[in-house]
């Protein structure tokens, strides 16, 4: 998806969901970049190979992952990997993102 023009007073957020596993419990990580750490993350985010992410393969008791970037109200950007697949640049803005925020809980 092409990048849309960033305003300084766009909210910049990073969701990270994953889901499956043994339980097939669901996690989500909520990281909305301050103004200052706004650059940070659209590097971050600019390194991943959005346009070249298959769709996660499905398998059993395996994890799957959602990654999803909106600027203001727009997903712009919106991946889904699997284990396996998120490393490199995906791990990277994975475990920042996990860093940033809290896990919530969800159900299956």
């Amino acid at each position: 998806m092409p990048r849309a023009e960033a305003r300084d007073d766009d909210v910049f957020v990073v969701v990270v969901v994953r889901s499956g596993g043994i339980a097939g419990l669901s996690k989500q990580w909520r990281a909305e970049a301050e103004a200052e750490r706004a650059p940070h993350w659209r590097t971050l985010v600019e390194s991943c190979p959005w346009d070249a992410a298959l769709s996660a393969p499905p398998g059993a008791d395996r994890y799957q992952w959602r990654i999803e970037v909106i600027e203001g109200d727009t997903a712009v950007h919106r991946a889904r990997l699997s284990d396996g697949q998120v490393q490199g640049p995906w791990r990277t803005l994975v475990d920042e993102v996990r860093r940033a925020a809290t896990p919530q809980q969800g159900g299956r």
